[in-house]
């Protein structure tokens, strides 16, 4: 039992332009060029999507009708589009207008090299890519629609993992407006950064977040089988290197930590829900916080977060969908400690129980017991590991400004511990933030960032970029070329321009 592939079925459709000014044997020519293309584009391996060329648009009303059945299709989560000769952009105004789904403009074309010898008018009226481009891409910038801007031969490697970088954050966005967030509790009590606008966050992102009461979400654990439980424990043992009392004196508390597990997926399953989020201060009459099972449900590819913060949970969740396939994955992660030795500066990340074990690790996980100070609850069993090391890994906040959300992201170098750790009962990174310790510090203090974060192992900076932009949210990069006062500067720009362009 597990969510599946979330790219099943998913597609990319590719839109070329011309007219019906060349005649039929260069339209004819136009659309066996867009097929090589669309062709070698499919070959190289790099686009986790088939990218489906449709027929040549010559016209408005054609255009407004692609435009509309991609719009209205589930399968199709994004549109490239490329004009291969002068497509007239008053054309397009109708049908842009309509279009719903992530846009990529391809600026390339059939030739790699200019036929310096035979070059004639014919061949330059057929070939004329970067002339009709740059009217496409005036009428996209008036018209004031997002897109992303990919240069280049559709042979050049390049081209195409930057098209596969896009079409991972469409299917994020995919996710994103097909997600559901349930909510075991409300909020933790006093705590600001986990608040947020739920209403407005389905008017930006598409997701819909409820609360459903915990004890429905005890009813759901009481009514697993010990078959199912017996049948998960024996994955806990092939996954896991399982602490001796687990399977011996404190079998008990393994077992209701599976219990738990699988109640929480058969809810979300239900329900048609791909997140969750719980709070270590609303249990009802759940024995443990779940460690296990929140773990094991990012595993699997659901968005989580605790202490009742959704926002971090549909983060975790996009950023499952989008490194489908990779190796790697998505996680609750938060920033506990730092390191202040000169020369040795990192920030030790953490969380009480939940940290996603597919973010990679250096040693097999082990499944340990032990107390845990806060909830008033059984010991609670959890996966316990250190994140091994991976440079430019990213860690993504999202949070609520009054008037839009902000995402905040810290380019990141995972690396091992300077000492064992062996005392330290949890799941945790250590990582040495990009450009250092103090200016990521204060930048992110500066941004109001959320004290939770989305980990990503498995995708990094571009294709948050591409996400923020699809979304049309705001997203503040720290960076190794990050300094205060540019930061600073570019937080008040920001400022400026995401009011003037609200939406009400």
């Amino acid at each position: 039992m597990s969510l599946g592939n979330p790219f099943e079925g998913k597609e990319i459709w590719f839109a070329v332009g011309s007219q019906d000014l060349y005649g039929e044997d260069t339209l004819r020519e136009v659309a066996a060029q867009s097929k090589d293309i669309a062709d070698t584009l499919n070959a190289s391996g790099k686009i986790p999507f088939p990218v489906v060329l449709k027929p040549t648009l010559k016209d408005s009303d054609s255009i407004k009708e692609f435009m509309i059945a991609a719009s209205a299709d589930p399968n199709c989560i994004g549109v490239v589009a490329w004009m291969h000769t002068f497509s007239p952009a008053k054309m397009w105004i109708r049908g842009l207008e309509q279009l719903k789904k992530p846009l990529l403009q391809l600026n390339t074309q059939h030739h790699l090299e200019i036929p310096w010898e035979t070059m004639d008018m014919d061949f330059m009226n057929l070939n004329q890519s970067a002339h009709g481009d740059r009217e496409f891409g005036y009428i996209v910038t008036r018209l004031g629609i997002r897109r992303k801007i990919v240069v280049g031969h559709y042979t050049d490697p390049e081209v195409a993992e930057k098209i596969g970088t896009w079409s991972r954050a469409c299917a994020g966005w995919d996710a994103a407006n097909t997600m559901k967030v349930m909510r075991w509790g409300d909020n933790m009590r006093n705590v600001a950064v986990t608040e947020g606008d739920k209403t407005e966050a389905e008017r930006v992102f598409g997701v819909s977040v409820n609360t459903w009461p915990v004890n429905e979400l005890v009813d759901a654990v009481n009514a697993v089988t010990d078959d199912e439980v017996k049948e998960l424990i024996e994955e806990y043992k092939k996954e896991y290197d399982v602490a001796p009392e687990l399977l011996g004196d404190r079998y008990d508390s393994l077992v209701t930590a599976a219990r738990e597990e699988l109640g929480m997926r058969h809810m979300l399953d239900a329900n048609g829900a791909t997140a969750a989020v719980d709070n270590f201060e609303d249990l009802g009459a759940l024995h443990q916080l779940p460690g296990v099972g929140a773990q094991r449900l990012m595993e699997l590819g659901y968005g989580f977060s605790a202490e009742g913060d959704w926002k971090t949970s549909v983060m975790v969740r996009i950023g499952n969908v989008m490194g489908y396939g990779l190796d790697g994955g998505a996680s609750l992660m938060e920033d506990y400690s730092y390191n202040w030795v000169p020369g040795k500066e990192k920030i030790l990340g953490s969380h009480m129980l939940e940290v996603n074990p597919a973010l990679g690790t250096v040693d097999k996980p082990k499944l340990e017991i032990h107390p845990l100070g806060i909830g008033g609850k059984e010991d609670p069993v959890r996966i316990v590991f250190t994140v091994k090391p991976k440079k430019d890994v990213v860690v993504v906040s999202m949070a609520d400004m009054r008037e839009r959300f902000r995402l905040v992201m810290n380019v990141v170098d995972v690396v091992e511990p300077d000492g064992s750790l062996k005392a330290l009962p949890t799941p945790r990174a250590l990582w040495a933030p990009r450009p250092s310790l103090k200016v990521s510090a204060q930048s992110w203090l500066t941004a109001g960032a959320a004290h939770h974060t989305c980990m990503t192992t498995s995708v990094g900076r571009e294709v948050w970029e591409d996400f923020a932009r699809i979304a049309g949210v705001e997203l503040a990069t720290i960076d190794e070329n990050t300094t205060v006062p540019q930061f600073e500067q570019d937080l008040r720009v920001n400022e400026v321009f995401y009011r003037l362009n609200e939406k009400f």
